[in-house]
């Protein structure tokens, strides 16, 4: 296995015990802090695991047979990330309308703002490390899994302004606002993810002679 695709691989392993400690780490000070934009980030992060455990299969595939194509299992992951994120959506909303209406708003937001600042730092090393990674490998499925990295990266600030301000002015409409568009977000995640399982091609660079591999996936 050559460098750049251990290195691909080594990401992936790190973004899914990253947002598996983000994620519980922000449900639970959502939940104790009241605050429905980190519960809404925390939660969005244990979807990312599903989408991240995909992408790490199909690279041990890529290790030991070159094979790029998307399996019955990575298919199902991008299923359950989709329908995972359009349940996330559809609570964020619900919840926000509730918040409203019984005028709740958060204890404090000063661990949002902290999770926020680590998870902009953490994302960008990630964004980056596998853009480049998936272009060494001419490897279209790391680079849309970078790309997936990148909405991560817009959701932590989206987090933070609302922390923030929030934490500034005490207006509880901050938080609404900030689940809100983490619920955009996640909308847009889930039907990318549809849109995945019903792509046509992969193309990877994988071995060392670079020799580029189309392969189409099966229906």
């Amino acid at each position: 296995m050559n460098k750049p695709l251990r290195f691909a691989l080594a990401l992936g392993l790190i973004t899914i015990f990253y947002n598996m400690i983000e994620g519980t780490i922000s449900i639970f000070f959502g939940l104790e802090d009241e605050t429905l934009a980190l519960f809404g980030f925390g939660v969005d992060s244990f979807v990312e695991v599903i989408s991240g455990i995909g992408i790490t299969h199909m690279l041990l595939r890529m290790k030991y047979s070159k094979d790029v194509s998307r399996d019955k299992f990575e298919k199902t992951a991008l299923r359950i990330t989709g329908f995972s994120f359009f349940l996330l959506a559809i609570g964020l909303i619900v919840g926000s309308v509730i918040n409203l209406v019984q005028n709740s708003h958060p204890q404090t937001t000063v661990a949002g703002i902290i999770i926020a600042v680590i998870s902009i730092l953490t994302m960008y090393w990630l964004m980056t490390s596998k853009l480049k990674v998936g272009k060494a490998l001419n490897s279209d499925a790391i680079i849309a899994d970078a790309n997936c990295t990148k909405t991560c990266f817009y959701l932590s600030f989206i987090l933070l302004a609302a922390s923030g301000l929030y934490e500034l002015f005490h207006i509880r409409y901050f938080d609404i606002l900030g689940s809100l568009g983490i619920a955009y977000f996640a909308f847009n995640e889930g039907r990318e993810a549809y849109e995945k399982v019903k792509s046509g091609n992969l193309a990877c660079n994988c071995d060392d002679e670079s020799e580029t591999v189309n392969t189409k996936i099966p229906s």
